[in-house]
């Protein structure tokens, strides 16, 4: 077999999850018919289809579960490219959150705590979710009331930068509590 031309090879055309069907492929008796060209109508499928090759468009099912389906007088490749767009955009407006973790140990000094603070006071600024735990390691699961007072206290220092999202609760051998930023004040 030549190199490229294999399944999945090279020349394999990628597949991006759109997928309208048009023209033949469209299997109804009947369909509502829209485009820039023409106002919307009800017409037979073999009407849709004689409109669509005077015109030099192709005929695309964009609403299949309508009663009738809807189909859209347009070029099917400019269709695709269209809608392409519109996920590549969704998908660059989308907010991603981001979680940044801060480890405490029960017995946490005073040096330790507030060089942690600073870190997750710097993570709510820029837009980031805290996720703040108590690691207990061996018998020092005995400190868990100082392990909770200890997250309750981050979380009061951290107020006017981030909310509670969830209160300090023990899982394992881990108390966690989650902070999200508030949203900030535009002007």
């Amino acid at each position: 077999m030549a190199i490229g031309k294999r399944r999945g090879g090279f020349n394999a055309p990628k597949d991006d999850g759109i997928r309208f069907r048009k023209n033949e492929e469209i299997r109804v008796p009947n369909v509502r018919v829209v485009g820039e060209e023409v106002e919307s109508q009800v017409m037979s499928l073999r009407e849709a289809l004689n409109l669509a090759s005077e015109l030099g468009v192709d005929l695309v099912e964009i609403s299949p579960k309508a009663d009738p389906p809807v189909c859209k007088l347009v070029d099917y490749q400019k269709h695709i490219y269209q809608q392409k767009r519109k996920q590549k955009e969704i998908k660059a407006n989308s907010v991603k959150t981001v979680v940044k973790e801060i480890r405490f140990g029960p017995n946490t000094d005073e040096h330790d705590y507030n060089f942690k603070l600073k870190h997750a006071e710097n993570f709510l600024k820029e837009g980031s979710k805290v996720k703040a735990f108590v690691f207990f390691k061996g018998r020092s699961i005995v400190f868990k009331e100082q392990g909770e007072i200890l997250l309750l206290r981050f979380a009061q220092d951290l107020e006017e930068l981030g909310k509670v999202e969830a209160m300090p609760k023990l899982e394992g051998k881990r108390m966690i509590m989650m902070l999200a930023p508030k949203a900030s004040k535009k002007k």
